[in-house]
């Protein structure tokens, strides 16, 4: 397990996800799918399911990354591909998720730090974001972190009875 240098603020780090995390990983991951528009599912996920996703992520050298307060997994991050072609491979595209109770308190903001840092050590060129249009804290984040943004798709997504807007934002990493 890692702590990531410069990824402390009072009571939180950012350190590598461990298989230990993944109840708390899916957690954050089923509220999101639950009860907003930052993930584009309808049907939360299973612990099988998010153990799948960590094992590809880590069998790829990708992050798996958790913001811990105070002994709480209160966020998680990782990228992946952007897309499954060898012409995307300086690519990827992030995901930073917060527990509902800790939003708006800078988790969100050092995973999103640590991910630049950690594509950039991987020698990736771009780091990607899909962000629903109405999601503006995530916007104002990515915004934050040197994101721009680079296309606006309408009506690319349907969740929760109607069509959703989404925004691409990226950073050159190299």
């Amino acid at each position: 397990m890692t702590t990531r240098p410069g990824t402390t603020m009072p009571g939180t780090t950012i350190r590598d996800a461990t298989e230990a995390d993944l109840p708390a990983i899916l957690a954050i991951y089923n509220d999101a799918v639950l009860n907003t528009t930052a993930i584009w599912n309808d049907d939360p996920a299973d612990l099988d399911n998010r153990r799948a996703w960590y094992e590809q992520r880590r069998a790829l050298g990708y992050p798996v990354l958790v913001a811990e307060d105070e002994g709480r997994v209160i966020g998680y991050a990782s990228f992946g591909d952007y897309r499954p072609f060898q012409g995307y491979r300086f690519t990827v595209e992030n995901s930073v998720y917060v527990a509902a109770d800790a939003r708006g308190k800078g988790a969100g903001s050092l995973l999103l730090g640590a991910l630049v840092e950690a594509g950039i050590a991987a020698g990736k060129h771009v780091m990607v974001a899909g962000i629903d249009a109405s999601n503006a804290v995530s916007l104002r984040l990515h915004a934050r972190h040197g994101f721009v943004e680079t296309a606006r798709m309408p009506e690319l997504g349907y969740k929760f009875g109607r069509f959703l807007d989404l925004v691409f934002m990226q950073r050159r990493l190299a």
